[in-house]
C-alpha cells in the first residue's frame, strides 16, 4: 500500500486546506487517497428500494423541531443566544450579573464586556448550577459560541464567548459538531454504540465518529483526533474521504435546548478494515447492511443527529455522482 499517508497532510494537498481548514466544511470536496473510489455512500443508497428510502428520508423531520411556546429567546444586547424555559431563566436571573426577565424574553446586559470576561461570568454561573447539581455531564472542556446563525465556525475571528461544552444546551446555546458515515465499498454502514457512560444518548448508535468541535480546535483537527480516538484510524491511506456539507438540528433534550450544525463527512473505508475504540466512549461496533440500518433508524436505536448525518450524506452523494434513475426516485 506504500507509505502511511500522513492525515494532516492528506486533507490539506487534497482539499487545498491551509489552517483553520474550514473551507472543508463550505463545499461538497472529494478527497481520493489510494486508487479506491468513493463508492460507499452511493451502493448504501443504491441497496435500498424506492419503498425503503421513503420512510428513511422521511426521518428528516426530526431535524428541526419547534421549541416549547412558553419558553424564552435570551439575548445580549441585539445578538440572539438561545432557549431557554421559564424556570432556568429566572434562576439565571438570580445567579447571574445584568440580567432582565420579561414576558416574552431574557436579556444579559454584557454587550459592552469584552469576550473574556463574558466567557467567565457565565462560566461561573454554569459552575453554580454544577455544584446545586442542576447541571450534569461535566467534561472540562469549552465550546465557543459567535452567534445564533453561525454555520461555519471561524476560529480565526474572535468568538462571542466561550465556556463549559455542558452548558450549551443547558443554555440552548448553537454548537458545532464534526460526524462522519463510516461505510464499506458495498455500502455497508459501520455503527458506533455509544458507552453507557455518555452523558447524552447512552447506548444508542451513532456515526462511525462523532465529536463535538471544543474551542480553538478546527474541523479538521477536530476530524482527525475523533477519528483516531473514536475508530483507531490514524491514517487515510487507503480509504476514501468527502466533506458533505452541514446539517442543522434542534430539539428539547433533558438537558435544555439542543442547536447543533453538525458538519458531516463520507468515509469509505478499505475492505477489511474493522474500527478499533481507543477512548472508551465507544462500547461497540457493528457493521449493517442498508436494510439492517433502516430497521433501526425507525425503530428509534440511532441518535437523531445519526440520522441526519447519515441523510446529509447519501444525499451529498448522489448530487456529486447522481444514482441511476431507478434509485433517485
Amino acid at each position: 500500500m506504500g507509505k502511511p499517508v500522513d492525515f494532516r497532510q492528506s486533507l490539506a494537498s487534497h482539499c487545498g486546506l491551509i489552517e483553520p481548514g474550514l473551507r472543508l466544511l463550505s463545499t461538497a470536496t472529494t478527497i481520493k487517497i489510494g486508487r479506491m473510489q468513493h463508492t460507499g455512500p452511493r451502493n448504501f443508497l443504491a441497496s435500498l428500494s424506492a419503498d425503503e428510502q421513503a420512510p428513511l428520508f422521511a426521518l428528516e423531520a426530526q431535524a428541526l423541531q419547534a421549541p416549547p411556546a412558553d419558553w424564552l429567546a435570551w439575548r445580549c444586547g441585539d445578538r440572539a443566544l438561545g432557549l431557554l424555559s421559564a424556570p432556568r431563566a429566572a434562576w439565571l436571573a438570580r445567579h447571574l450579573p445584568g440580567c432582565s426577565l420579561s414576558a416574552q424574553e431574557w436579556g444579559w446586559h454584557a454587550e459592552q464586556a469584552e469576550e473574556a470576561q463574558r466567557s467567565e461570568q457565565l462560566q461561573t454561573v454554569l459552575l453554580s448550577a454544577r455544584e446545586q447539581g442542576l447541571l450534569s455531564g461535566w467534561r472540562n472542556e469549552r465550546f465557543s459560541f459567535w452567534h445564533a446563525d453561525c454555520a461555519t465556525p471561524e476560529p480565526h475571528t474572535p468568538a462571542f464567548l466561550s465556556v463549559e461544552r455542558s452548558g450549551f444546551r443547558w443554555l440552548g446555546m448553537l454548537s458545532h459538531a464534526v460526524h462522519v458515515n463510516g461505510f464499506l465499498p458495498d455500502g455497508r454502514l459501520w455503527c458506533a454504540r455509544r458507552a453507557l457512560t455518555k452523558a447524552t444518548d447512552p447506548g444508542l448508535l451513532d456515526n462511525v465518529t462523532a465529536g463535538g468541535l471544543p474551542s480553538g480546535e478546527t474541523a479538521q483537527t477536530c476530524l482527525q483526533r475523533e477519528l483516531a480516538e473514536e475508530a483507531g484510524l490514524f491514517s487515510l491511506e487507503g480509504h476514501s474521504l468527502q466533506a458533505a456539507g452541514s446539517v442543522r438540528t434542534s430539539r428539547q433534550e433533558p438537558q435544555g435546548w439542543h442547536d447543533e450544525f453538525v458538519h458531516v463527512f463520507n468515509l469509505t473505508l478499505a475492505d477489511g478494515f474493522a474500527p478499533q475504540n481507543q477512548d472508551g466512549e465507544v462500547s461497540e461496533f457493528l457493521c449493517l447492511s442498508p436494510q439492517q440500518v433502516l430497521a433501526r433508524m425507525l425503530a428509534g436505536e440511532c441518535t437523531v443527529d445519526a440520522v441526519q448525518t447519515l441523510l446529509q450524506g447519501v444525499r451529498t452523494a448522489t448530487i456529486l455522482a447522481p444514482l441511476p434513475s431507478r434509485f433517485s426516485k
